[in-house]
């Protein structure tokens, strides 16, 4: 299985990509995040994801600027529903932070507005993503505070951290507070967190 490939950047289009090594033209499908990520490169690496179409067959290889981008696109491949092209419709339209910061507020309009996704494919992201995202790794504790703006929850985790707590239990425990009680002060998030931690 292939992890990523370096090389010459051959061809470039909003929808693929060409990378030539040794001799040899590889050809991958893209987002349009990755199409501007390589605009105006020559030498390129791409991180990939080969996908079966279920209906012919064929294998697909699909190409990443990052791999939080080809993360996400496993993320959301793995949604029931989600195939490889809505997930690269849902890249082409938000950034990997967008991203999750949509799925972290429950953003349901934001996820709608991109083409082919509909109401239920849009709480059904939200639904699977979410918690997977707040387990992941720790800088979407940033993301969650970013989607909740609220000062005194950024506080709140720090201190939070200050105690030894880990970062992605002190997101999701937050999170929870913040939901049930939007204008928590820092005394109160941190004595609920810490009844939940």
């Amino acid at each position: 299985m292939i992890d990523y490939i370096s090389g010459r950047l051959a061809e470039l289009s909003p929808t693929n990509a060409v990378i030539e090594n040794q001799g040899i033209g590889y050809i991958m499908e893209i987002s349009l995040q990755t199409y501007e990520e390589l605009n105006g490169k020559t030498e390129a690496t791409l991180y990939i994801q080969r996908q079966v179409n279920q209906r012919d067959g064929i294998e697909i290889d699909y190409g990443f600027a990052t791999k939080e981008e080809r993360n996400l696109f496993r993320s959301i491949t793995s949604v029931s529903g989600m195939g490889a092209s809505s997930a690269r419709m849902i890249l082409s339209s938000l950034t990997p932070e967008e991203l999750q910061n949509t799925i972290l507020s429950e953003n349901v309009a934001r996820l709608k507005s991109i083409k082919g996704i509909g109401l239920k494919s849009a709480q059904r992201l939200i639904l699977e993503l979410k918690d997977k995202i707040v387990k992941g790794e720790g800088s979407n504790l940033d993301a969650i505070l970013k989607a909740q703006t609220n000062a005194d929850a950024e506080e709140a985790a720090t201190a939070l951290q200050n105690l030894g707590f880990a970062k992605p239990n002190i997101s999701k425990a937050i999170q929870t507070i913040l939901k049930q009680t939007p204008d928590a002060k820092v005394e109160d998030i941190i004595k609920a967190a810490l009844k939940m931690l």
